[in-house]
């Protein structure tokens, strides 16, 4: 199992390269014109993700036209967790109408890299591909409706206004990245 130390606020986006549920591979660095990027490492059978998918799909909606482009990434073991293979991706995205790319880590190099452990587990980068905000989506995963702190889309809002972000290191809320033997 991994247990390095997640990127840290200042860190710069790792470079990576992905094959997308699309059939494409992309590298976050092709998204020139976003002024950030969210990488969240997520996946397909935890029920945390499974709770927040819609949030981050309006987030995506919400945000799109001001430059904020939203990358999820799947580093799952697939022989422990066949929900989470490539196959079972492609069928998610379709499902529920993902609007970001839904990426495949299949060696978890990328994972590591990030230092993730938590799925869902957000990494907002700035213009500058510098690590701003890391952590949880907002403070209550089962019932939307009572969310009191909307952690990421705070972290949008003040990167968006050249502004500090109010707590820049949250505990992400989730499952334990399922990592192979």
């Amino acid at each position: 199992m991994f247990t390095e130390t997640h990127l840290k606020i200042g860190d710069k986006l790792p470079e990576f390269t992905l094959m997308a549920t699309n059939g494409h591979e992309c590298n976050p660095y092709e998204f020139k014109e976003s002024k950030i990027i969210v990488v969240i490492f997520t996946c397909n059978h935890c029920p945390y993700v499974q709770a927040y998918e819609n949030r981050l799909i309006k987030l995506q909606k919400d945000f799109a036209d001001k430059k904020v482009t939203l990358i999820a990434i799947n580093a799952n073991d697939e022989i422990n967790y066949p929900e989470d293979s490539f196959e079972n991706m492609v069928n998610r995205v379709k499902d529920k109408g993902y609007n970001f790319p839904y990426l495949r880590d299949k060696t978890q190099n990328v994972a590591k890299s990030f230092g993730a452990s938590f799925t869902p587990e957000v990494f907002v980068f700035d213009q500058n591909r510098t690590l701003q905000y890391h952590g949880r989506i907002d403070d209550n995963w089962q019932e939307p409706d009572k969310v009191t702190k909307q952690n990421l889309k705070e972290a949008l809002e003040a990167i968006l206004e050249n502004k500090p972000v109010n707590r820049a290191d949250t505990q992400a809320i989730g499952c334990t990245v399922k990592w192979a033997h």
